[in-house]
């Protein structure tokens, strides 16, 4: 094991007040709601924390706004990967005396757009090299993409959809997620096309919300309200901006992110009791898991297949309904790190809800995707 290893937890997590379609509030009141929600969940005042993340947004902003004026600042944004490559960036800064308590916070107004654009992280090549031919960004990316990964390992419509359900049904568990109803396999391949091979039912929402994260060290992490949750490993990498300059379609960096965090962590996949890995698409998904070594390239569908990944399957994953059918406010990273730090604590068997607890989870993965398939970054956790 790596000499980070445990070093570090994450002692508060939370949400903002309202997520879904929330049009009174801006992005850095979501912001503010989700930090003040994760402080509070932690049992950490706000004048403790001096180390500040987040991406999207200048920590300079976010810092005043909050009302934090911290020593530690880092506003690395590779898109939806930020927030769990944050994670190992915050564990160095603690671990190394750089900072004491951190907050890694997000706020979007994805779908009612109570402030600025999201920032480019394409650059200018992708409006010299790409758009004029007529792709569109970024679900066109991902379509060539799954369309590549369908032709050359036969990977079929119903198999994405089998993600789709899945999710839908942890969804269905979730009070907080936008999309509850009941859905098939069938419903998502009548569901209209968005970019071929991608139906409507293959893509995640657009929402506003608010997610945050406390980390802390091991020795102050005792005195915290909440069981704290080791920061075991972490990985981060990424290999293009375009999607035209894409080593491979049908592989990712996760490939190097997702070997790092568990050769760090010193934990094989069987070890793996909940995996939390971002889904902007369901071939997001089916991607990851070949990239993190779940299964072999060319056998994501097969893996998912037979609702394997749905509550009641032996593969538990996104279990909070995901960014298909929980929420999705344009970067979704935080909430799979949000979601894992509750399972691993038991708060869902504590709060009676039973059905949605994954039971005896004392490992996780989480997984972020950030660009065109572009960035990850990937983290074990455990109790």
């Amino acid at each position: 094991m790596d000499a980070l290893t445990g070093k570090v937890a994450i002692v508060g997590v939370d949400e903002s007040d309202e997520i879904g379609v929330v049009p009174q509030k801006t992005a850095l009141q979501l912001h503010a709601e989700a930090a003040q929600n994760a402080l509070a969940d932690a049992g950490i005042e706000k004048a403790e924390v001096d180390g500040l993340f987040t991406a999207g947004l200048s920590t300079i902003e976010l810092g005043e706004y909050l009302g934090i004026r911290p020593t530690y600042t880092d506003g690395t944004n590779v898109g939806g990967s930020s927030f769990v490559i944050h994670i190992g960036h915050a564990v160095n800064a603690i671990a190394n005396g750089l900072c004491r308590v951190a907050l890694i916070s997000h706020g979007q107004s994805g779908r009612s757009r109570q402030s600025g654009p999201p920032p480019d992280l394409y650059g200018q090549n992708v409006a010299q090299f790409e758009e004029p031919w007529g792709l569109p960004r970024p679900l066109g990316a991902y379509a060539m993409a799954c369309a590549r990964h369908m032709h050359r390992y036969g990977t079929t419509h119903e198999q994405l959809a089998e993600i789709a359900v899945a999710t839908r049904a942890w969804a269905a568990l979730n009070p907080k997620a936008l999309m509850r109803e009941p859905l098939t396999i069938a419903d998502v391949l009548a569901s209209r096309w968005i970019s071929w091979p991608l139906h409507l039912l293959d893509c995640c929402l657009v929402t506003d919300a608010g997610g945050a994260v406390v980390l802390t060290s091991k020795e102050r992490a005792r005195d915290t309200v909440k069981e704290p949750v080791a920061v075991l490993g972490f990985g981060e990498h990424h290999d293009h901006a375009i999607i035209s300059q894409m080593p491979d379609l049908t592989a990712g960096p996760g490939q190097v992110s997702g070997a790092r965090a568990l050769a760090m962590a010193g934990v094989g996949h069987d070890d793996i009791d909940v995996a939390e890995i971002y889904d902007s698409f369901t071939y997001t998904v089916l991607l990851s898991l070949e990239d993190l070594g779940f299964c072999r390239k060319g056998e994501g569908g097969a893996f998912v297949s037979g609702q394997r990944t749905a509550p009641g399957g032996n593969f538990p994953l996104n279990t909070q309904g995901g960014g298909l059918s929980y929420t999705h406010p344009g970067m979704f990273g935080i909430f799979t790190v949000i979601e894992a730090v509750r399972q691993l604590r038991g708060d869902y068997a504590a709060a009676g809800q039973a059905a949605r607890q994954v039971q005896d989870a004392r490992l996780a993965l989480v997984h972020g995707t950030g660009g065109v398939l572009s960035a990850t970054g990937t983290a074990i956790l455990g109790v």
